[in-house]
């Protein structure tokens, strides 16, 4: 950031982040490489499936010798259920997995095809953690009334996909994106789709409070080198959105204007 500008800091349920771009843990091919990318991308916020990682409950590598806890903010994860019973019975676990930890990362899936959110069962889902003291960040669709009434219920966040999860087809409707920005009085990130640097930039040139991510990293064919462009790029499509781009126009506008001229 330039001297005369200080960009304020990503608030969520009362932390305070740098860096507004979050990770996921999951698709590595090891957890050398996992604290590598996690690393270059200058993440604060780490999430991961409950279901499908070791914290310590069982024999083998634990992922809190990668991510701990003093250093990064946890952010465990519903991945891979499908129903509200389920996915709230996991934040459960992860709650007594982590010492009473109230941070989590709701998500529940309506099949394995798309991947994409069944938003009756996260709604009441949502409604139950947080009558429960959770702090829920939700991932959603991108319909806009369904943001507002997560928002409603008392999300802490509200994460519409860019895409389907894992699909790196980026933004596809930007337009409910920004309406969901704009009706919005907790942050909005982006969760899923994202492919390359100009999607994460895209979403934040948008009005993004942040983006999460994690194939987008873990597949690319250097996971380390593409954590550290995505931390650029998060930073820069914040910086151009604070900026404010300036206006499309029909025809071309000189750079050098002809008022003023020295005439030959």
């Amino acid at each position: 950031m330039t001297d005369f500008f200080q960009d304020q800091p990503l608030r969520i349920a009362g932390h305070a982040f740098t860096s507004r771009l979050l990770v996921g843990t999951g698709k590595y091919k090891d957890f050398d490489e996992t604290a590598e990318a996690i690393a270059a991308s200058g993440a604060e916020v780490v999430t991961f499936a409950v279901r499908r990682t070791n914290l310590g409950q069982e024999d083998g590598p634990n992922l809190l010798d990668v991510v701990p806890p003093e250093r990064f903010t946890l952010l465990p994860n519903t991945a891979g259920c499908y129903t509200a019973k389920d996915a709230v019975r996991t934040c459960k676990l992860a709650r007594e997995l982590l010492d009473g930890h109230k941070l989590v990362k709701l998500e529940v899936l309506g099949d394995d095809s798309t991947l994409y959110p069944n938003v009756v069962e996260t709604l009441k889902a949502a409604e139950e953690l947080i009558r429960d003291g959770f702090d829920v960040m939700v991932y959603t669709s991108d319909d806009p009334i369904v943001a507002q009434e997560l928002e409603r219920l008392g999300c802490c966040a509200i994460m519409p996909l860019g895409s389907l999860i894992g699909s790196g087809h980026g933004i596809q409707n930007p337009h409910n994106i920004r309406l969901i920005i704009e009706h919005a009085n907790v942050p909005v990130l982006v969760d899923a789709g994202i492919g390359t640097a100009s999607d994460a930039a895209m979403a934040m040139e948008l009005g993004c409070d942040g983006v999460l991510m994690n194939s987008a990293i873990a597949h690319a064919r250097q996971p380390v080198l593409m954590a550290s462009a995505m931390k650029k790029a998060v930073e820069a499509g914040r910086e151009a959105f604070l900026a404010g781009r300036m206006p499309r126009r029909q025809s071309a506008d000189p750079s050098s204007p002809f008022a003023g001229r020295i005439n030959g």
